[in-house]
């Protein structure tokens, strides 16, 4: 019950109430989910690790952190419970994935809906560029020839219009709520294109083709819809780190190269340019965040503030730049507390050298008898392939988020979440040593913390000198 309550959680927060419950989304259906979701996993709470996990830790200080960052910024109480009520629920996603999704065919399913998402926007969009728009600009007012963006968003809710660097028009793929700009919708494709392999089985290519390459296709289809230019850079990035391994760094390199070309003609950016010249105003958004973060050093200048302090209405377009200029030093250490301990897990499982054979599970022998429950059988194998492919994903995800202010969004959350859910069944297996100690995660997340801006001012620093 608490697993399916969340995966439907899931879907609500992606494609908002009103695309899934319509009208009766005016009755707040999704605060009534999150209660439902919340008290049905409330026994779970008691047998599982996440109390003691250092995440959980990292999203209290986060929620914290978001709450003082206003209050303390803007002096403005009812806007800093507003805020610690928006970042509530993409946290949560972390604690239903450690809680409900602790095995394989669980993961397959979490997998499932995030391609159910994606298929559902990939065919909206694509419906209304064939039908709707086939190649027109957007209709000016004839009174003040000015485009009625209020309009054509209410038209075209899955397409985000704009000119590229040669003044063409491009309509570019988008998702609602969480996804409704069309860079958060390439980044959470490209968080999943890796997790699609956990459908892989050697030796099966008709169903490998089929529940694999097939939905892949559709789902690099969906990231050139979207023209997002940090998509691609993860994309290679990705492809790098999977072919590392079993090519080598050099050919990965190269098979990188070849990816980016291909793509670079088929126009995959839409005209849009990568290049350090086309990313001059995005280097000095990043300078501006630094500058933010100087000025406000400990609570930053408020949670979702970056826009209005920096006078240029625009966002950072880097999460961590954009996370330590709104929540200050004390915001970063805490995502940097969540961000380190998932990594080094993720890596941890991932590893064939760090991963063992393990021992069979044995059931626990009560004082009563019990029916025997069927325990999923997972060998060292099975580990280092969800691990890896968890891996990947957040290798996407943060490569992506050097290129998007999305440090508090719940897909790194539902990441994190399946990270962990993974590094657990291997540990309750013996494959695993336990994690690391609480104190020594902390200090090296205070490092990672200093580190991350550190080389944020330097990338400043050197792009500013290129340009």
């Amino acid at each position: 019950m608490g697993f399916a309550l969340s995966i439907l959680y899931f879907v609500t927060n992606y494609l908002t109430p009103s695309a899934i419950f319509g009208p009766l989304a005016s009755f707040r259906i999704e605060l009534i989910l999150a209660v439902l979701v919340f008290l049905v996993s409330l026994p779970s709470l008691r047998k599982s690790f996440i109390i003691r996990s250092p995440q959980t830790l990292a999203l209290f200080g986060l929620a914290t952190a978001v709450f003082l960052s206003i209050l303390i910024g803007i002096h403005w109480a009812g806007g800093a419970v507003s805020g610690f009520l928006g970042f509530i629920p993409n946290a949560f996603a972390y604690f239903l994935v450690c809680l409900h999704g602790r095995s394989r065919k669980r993961m397959q399913i979490l997998v499932l809906m995030l391609l159910s998402v994606c298929l559902f926007v990939i065919a909206r969009g694509y419906s209304d560029l064939l039908l709707r728009v086939q190649g027109s600009a957007p209709a000016e007012s004839v009174a003040t020839e000015d485009i009625n963006w209020d309009l054509w968003n209410a038209e075209h809710p899955y397409l985000f219009a704009q000119r590229n660097e040669a003044g063409e028009w491009i309509y570019r793929l988008r998702g609602l709520g969480e996804i409704n700009d069309p860079n958060d919708f390439a980044q959470l494709i490209v968080c999943l294109i890796p997790l699609m392999f956990i459908f892989w089985r050697a030796k099966r290519l008709l169903l490998n083709g089929l529940f694999v390459i097939l939905p892949v296709g559709v789902l690099l289809f969906g990231a050139f819809l979207t023209h997002s230019r940090g998509s691609l850079v993860a994309i290679m990035a990705m492809a790098v780190v999977a072919g590392r391994r079993r090519i080598g760094t050099l050919p990965s390199l190269l098979l990188a190269g070849v990816l980016f070309a291909a793509a670079s003609a088929l126009h995959f950016t839409g005209g849009r340019e990568i290049s350090a010249d086309s990313g001059a105003d995005r280097t000095g958004l990043w300078g501006v965040g630094l500058q933010l973060l100087k000025s406000h050093p400990v609570f930053g200048v408020g949670y979702g503030r970056f826009v209005d302090d920096c006078d240029c209405g625009h966002t950072a377009h880097n999460s961590i730049v954009v996370c330590a200029a709104e929540l200050g030093l004390f915001g970063l250490y805490f995502w940097s507390l969540f961000l380190f301990p998932t990594v080094k897990d993720a890596l941890t499982i991932a590893s064939p050298t760090k991963v063992s054979d393990g021992e069979p599970i044995v059931a626990e022998i009560g004082l009563y008898p019990q029916a025997p429950k069927s325990i999923e059988i997972l060998d060292k194998a099975e580990i280092n392939h969800l691990g890896r492919l968890v891996l990947l994903s957040l290798t996407g995800f943060l490569v992506a988020g050097l290129f998007l202010s999305r440090a508090y969004v719940l897909t790194l959350f539902l990441l994190g979440g399946m990270a962990e859910a993974v590094f657990e069944m291997a540990l309750q297996r013996g494959m695993v040593a336990p994690r690391m100690k609480f104190l020594r995660v902390m200090g090296y997340s205070g490092a990672l913390a200093v580190a991350l801006v550190v080389v944020m001012y330097i990338m400043v620093l050197i792009l500013n000198r290129m340009h």
